[in-house]
């Protein structure tokens, strides 16, 4: 409020200034107008033309009058305001020196260049020799060196010149709070604050009580802790006194003074120093007074520990220690009966070594024993593992060897059913085919099952589009659907799981063939929800559903319930739960009689979740045409089933059972190859991809090569795929072929 009033007093000291040299400025001009009409004459004498003059100036004079006395009007609000302003400056600092004066605590305010402004009574009281020279405008480092030369502080008792210049910079930094010792017994704590003006303001609070009460808490404590200590010490069995630094004795415990045969009144007197203890041991415990046994520790020294027999029988340990700061611990205990144990324990560890080394000898021999065990077993688990590692390759072997005929049969009922059969003999045809399909279905589910089983599938995790699963999903089963009269309903996602997505798919597959294949009438779905961060993938279907009390067994091997018009072997759901427990997926079945079933597997959400992924663009259909493909096989059946079912889609085929045979055609006769079908087990070792490459380099040219192979390990895909073959596993479907060829050799 002050401030405000300050400033309310400049701005009209201000405008009373500009008031005043406005009026002198008017009263200049009026007598220099006046001056002029009195000397102004014209130029002829004419004495009309001075009068019309004197009127013009008359005019302008009546004017400036006009104006000087509005300027006077002005002058007289500007000082009545001034008074105003004055007498509220007046009262406002009157209010603050009141208010300042009722502080308890001592108030100094400085100004921006560290002069005193305003303080109290109470501030000056602090300092009563130099009281009457605490006025304002003086500095502050004038008030500290005043102080100092009065040692009015302790600090400044002790060193003034050092106590005044960390007082200033305390006081120039401003940042909190210290006390300050005055040489009366007082204590003040000081706190100081920087004004918003670059000033400070500081309290100076009387805390004599405070210091007072903390000192008798502090010797109560003190007090508290010597009764403890006491306590402490007469609560151990050893003999324990304490030396200060002079060598003067500071406590001791009842323990000790049974030791010495003293009583406390004797204590006080015949052991009060160090020399004093070791003079009374030298009577009451000859043979004990050595100076190596009670002799005084230097400070910093490491403890020592002593152990003397007394003349009767007792063995005494003396243990010396240092106190910090100077003084000394010392120990007396009697430790015969832990001397007797000691040698009753040496004795007994004497005897336990014997023991020890004929129960040694035993173990050498069970270890020994273990060795030969433990080698055994690594023999057995190292023939496990040539066992297992057989098995995979037997079934790689039987993957071929089972799947070559069926592949045969395949490719001539393929080349059959593009033929014109008419009657009873395209019934045959298509009969025929359901049962290869039937047959392929059982070899695969076997030959999968076994895999997982032995452990030659490892999965790939990675983050699948169920988006694209989706597509090729239905696109597969769509056709099977509308031959059974049933709706497939598979709903749009652009959810991202993380899985394998080989296995995902062989898992949604079998959902999908059990829903069609138990559903009579209606719809069977397949969707995605996100759940936290997991995604359900459920297949629903409208069939008769599945008694609770079934639900687990269903996922056992060769396990099928009720009858259906499309039989299955019942390994589709043990495949299920191996690649699930292989993924760690979970798998849920919720199913009622006559509700329908509904198969799940819960995946992991990706990273990024959901997204759309890229849209792949429709390939255009093209026909065959007149291709010239080249067919190397080391069966004579397949070569014969590739012909036909190629020759009936009008392609050129050449067949050769082996690499050299197909490098033995003339060049006319090649040189317009425009694919390369080859197995991959040429036999005798040979191999369709080194084959493959042997033949483009005899063509000259980067022919399009499909590899044609039964073995289903994804780590054989990925490795002729990345060497730029293409893959078609065994049995081939022929439409799946058409299909490869069509998109090779067409643009």
């Amino acid at each position: 409020m002050i401030a405000g009033d300050l400033d309310c007093d400049r701005d009209t000291a201000t405008r009373l200034s500009a008031l005043e040299a406005k009026i002198a400025k008017l009263t200049r001009i009026n007598a220099s107008l006046m001056s002029r009409v009195e000397r102004s004459t014209d130029l002829q004498g004419n004495a009309f033309s001075v009068f019309e003059t004197a009127i013009a100036l008359e005019g302008k004079v009546q004017e400036r009058t006009a104006d000087l006395e509005r300027a006077l009007d002005e002058l007289a609000a500007s000082n009545a305001a001034l008074g105003h302003a004055r007498d509220g400056a007046d009262a406002a600092r009157q209010r603050l020196s009141d208010a300042i004066e009722t502080l308890n605590e001592g108030f100094a305010i400085f100004d921006a260049d560290d002069r005193l402004v305003l303080c109290n009574q109470t501030y000056l009281s602090l300092w009563p020799e130099i009281a009457d020279q605490i006025v304002p405008g003086v500095r502050f480092s004038d008030i500290a060196g005043k102080i100092g030369e009065s040692r009015a502080s302790l600090g400044a008792m002790v060193a003034p010149d050092r106590w005044v210049s960390e007082r200033v910079a305390l006081h120039q930094v401003a940042e909190g709070g210290h006390v300050i010792a005055l040489a009366d017994g007082r204590w003040i704590q000081v706190n100081e604050r920087r004004t918003s003006e670059g000033g400070v303001v500081g309290i100076y609070t009387d805390i004599t009580d405070i210091k007072a009460e903390d000192a008798r808490n502090r010797a109560r404590e003190l007090a508290e802790r010597a009764l403890v200590l006491q306590g402490t010490l007469d609560a151990m069995p050893q003999g324990v006194c304490l030396f200060d630094r002079n060598r003067m004795l500071l406590a001791w415990n009842d323990p000790l003074l049974a030791f010495l045969k003293l009583t406390p009144a004797e204590a006080r007197r015949e052991i009060a120093s160090h020399a004093a203890l070791v003079d009374w041991c030298r009577h009451v415990m000859p043979r004990a007074d050595a100076v190596d046994t009670l002799g005084w520790l230097g400070e910093g020294e490491t403890e020592h520990v002593a152990i003397r027999n007394l003349a009767d029988g007792r063995a005494l340990e003396v243990r010396r220690q240092t106190m910090p700061g100077g003084g000394m611990v010392m120990g007396f205990d009697d430790v015969s009966d832990r001397l007797r144990a000691a040698e009753a324990l040496r004795e007994s560890n004497e005897t336990l070594e014997r023991r020890v080394d004929e129960r040694t000898a035993e173990l050498q021999q069970q270890v020994s024993e273990r060795v030969a065990a433990e080698a055994a077993m690594r023999a057995a688990k190292t023939a496990a593992e040539q066992a297992n590692l057989s098995k995979t390759r037997f079934l790689a072997a039987a993957s071929h060897d089972l799947l070559q005929p069926l592949n045969a049969a395949r490719l001539f009922v393929s080349a059959l059913q593009e033929r014109r059969i008419v009657g009873p003999a395209r019934d045959l045809v298509g009969q025929t085919a359901s049962a290869l399909d039937s047959i392929e279905n059982l070899l695969e589910a076997l030959l999968e099952i076994s895999k997982l089983d032995a452990g030659a599938v490892t999965p790939e995790i990675m983050d699948v589009p169920l988006g694209e699963v989706f597509h090729a999903l239905s696109a597969e089963y769509q056709m099977l659907a509308d031959q059974l009269g049933l709706v497939l309903d598979v709903e749009a996602t652009d959810i991202w799981v993380r899985s394998d997505p080989r296995l995902l798919r062989r898992i949604l597959q079998n959902f999908l063939s059990n829903a069609l294949r138990y559903t009579v009438a209606g719809t069977v779905t397949m969707s995605a929800r996100c759940a936290g961060g997991a995604v359900t993938i459920a297949v629903s279907d409208t069939g008769p559903g599945i008694d609770p009390a079934h639900h687990a067994e269903i996922f056992d091997e060769f396990r099928r319930l009720g009858a259906t018009a499309t039989p299955g072997i019942g390994l589709g759901l043990a495949i299920v739960q191996r690649a699930a427990r292989m993924l760690d997926h979970r798998v849920d079945v919720t199913s009622a009689l006559g509700s329908g079933a509904t198969f799940a597997v819960t995946a992991p959400l990706a990273a990024f979740g959901i997204r759309s992924a890229t849209p792949r663009c429709a390939a255009k259909r093209r026909g065959i045409g007149a291709r010239a493909i080249l067919v190397i096989d080391n069966e004579p059946t397949i070569l014969e089933g590739m012909e036909a079912l190629l020759g009936g889609w009008g392609c050129r085929v050449l067949t050769a059972l082996s690499g050299a045979g197909a490098r033995a055609f003339a060049a006319d006769e090649t040189a317009a190859i425009d694919l390369i079908l080859i197995d991959y087990h040429l036999g005798d070792g040979a191999l369709g991809d080194a084959e493959a490459l042997g033949m483009r380099r005899h063509l000259g040219r980067d022919v399009p090569v499909v590899i044609i192979t039964a073995d289903r390990m994804p780590a054989l895909r990925d490795q002729l795929s990345a060497r730029g073959f293409h893959v078609l596993q065994k049995p081939v479907k022929p439409a799946q072929l058409r299909a490869l060829i069509t998109s090779l050799t067409s643009g």
